[in-house]
């Protein structure tokens, strides 16, 4: 048996599968870079012809001719691991990967060294067609950098909207309120609030700050006395929840509800509390924030937010400002629900 191999010495052009494929030049260029302004039944038949004469798209080429990149630049406050930065991500890649965009993220921006390295590298680059910032807020200093991009900047659960385009965050500080409230309207008077602390490290605003309002506008809208405290912890994630419970057991008596910044504080801990002899919710009622993956599957009563449908909102209006339309809405405030489960309940003391 004889097997031919068919071997490509010139690079195929775009003219060329256009020619092919029987349609224009710029359809070829959209089926590519831009499939969602082509039919579905055109793309199938120019990818086709371009897979069959060998045609690679050169990015580097559409990006000189439309003056884009095709790239979104993702910055974040943690890592991409995270429940809330993957959620996000995976938001945004919803939308921007059908229209023919990358994403290049950015993580541990709250790290000085990290934070200064990008907000002077990005506008030298000029290598994004929009920037989108999750969780934290950007000073004046840092918005100028980024206008020199000339790019949408949009924010996701930022503390503030100076200096964005357009944003879609939650209400943290109501979200955190409702929380509390639920704990003293099952009757718990003697409440603490876990959260991360701040360090000489970090130099931003996180949004997750705002809960500690919260927690403290329901205790003091209490129509009982409530006593409560705070418990700041580190921001590692296994020093934190062995400051809790040292932290915890430390008290002159032991709270009867505990509100957790977040889920990510709250499984943790309820299981180490068990260890300890204290049952959830029998000995204390325990509440989260986010409702991330497995909180379902553990119980929590916690707070649900949507970090999905926000990165998918976000690249929206991105879109939207970069093909040089108007945004209706620049601001908008995600919906929140108090999700009750199996690990609160009333006193029993």
């Amino acid at each position: 048996m004889v097997v031919t191999t068919r071997r490509r010495t010139l690079a195929v052009s775009i003219h060329e599968v256009a020619e092919r494929a029987g349609v224009s030049v710029s359809t070829v260029g959209r089926a590519f870079t831009n499939p969602g302004r082509v039919s579905a039944k055109t793309r199938e038949h120019v990818l086709a012809v371009a897979a069959d004469m060998g045609y690679q798209v050169s990015r580097s080429a559409s990006a000189l001719k439309s003056g884009q990149s095709k790239r979104f630049a993702l910055l974040m406050n943690e890592t991409l691991t995270s429940w809330f930065n993957a959620s996000v991500l995976s938001g945004i890649n919803s939308v921007l990967q059908p229209e023919g965009y990358d994403i290049s993220f950015y993580e541990r921006i709250d790290a000085v060294d990290t934070r200064h390295r990008f907000f002077d590298t990005l506008p030298l680059r000029r290598n994004a067609d929009a920037v989108i910032v999750a969780s934290f807020a950007i000073d004046p200093h840092e918005v100028e950098q980024l206008r020199t991009l000339h790019v949408p900047i949009i924010g996701i659960n930022v503390p503030s909207t100076e200096g964005f385009d357009g944003s879609i965050s939650i209400d943290d500080r109501e979200g955190m309120r409702l929380a509390a409230q639920h704990l003293i309207h099952l009757g718990h008077r003697d409440l603490v609030y876990l959260c991360s602390e701040m360090d000489d490290t970090v130099t931003l605003t996180y949004s997750t700050d705002m809960r500690l309002f919260g927690f403290e506008d329901a205790c003091q809208a209490a129509s009982e006395p409530i006593r409560a405290q705070v418990i700041s912890l580190p921001r590692d994630r296994e020093q934190a929840i062995e400051s809790a419970v040292a932290q915890l057991f430390a008290l002159n008596r032991f709270p009867t509800g505990i509100c957790c910044q977040s889920d990510g504080l709250a499984l943790p801990l309820i299981s180490r509390l068990h260890q300890y002899g204290r049952n959830v919710p029998d000995d204390c009622s325990v509440i989260g924030f986010d409702d991330m993956v497995f909180a379902s599957d553990f119980g929590l009563t916690t707070i649900r937010q949507h970090p999905f449908d926000m990165g998918a909102t976000a690249a929206h209006k991105a879109l939207t400002l970069i093909e040089g339309q108007f945004l209706p809405k620049a601001h908008e405030t995600a919906p929140i629900q108090l999700v009750p489960r199996q690990t609160d309940t009333v006193p029993r003391h």
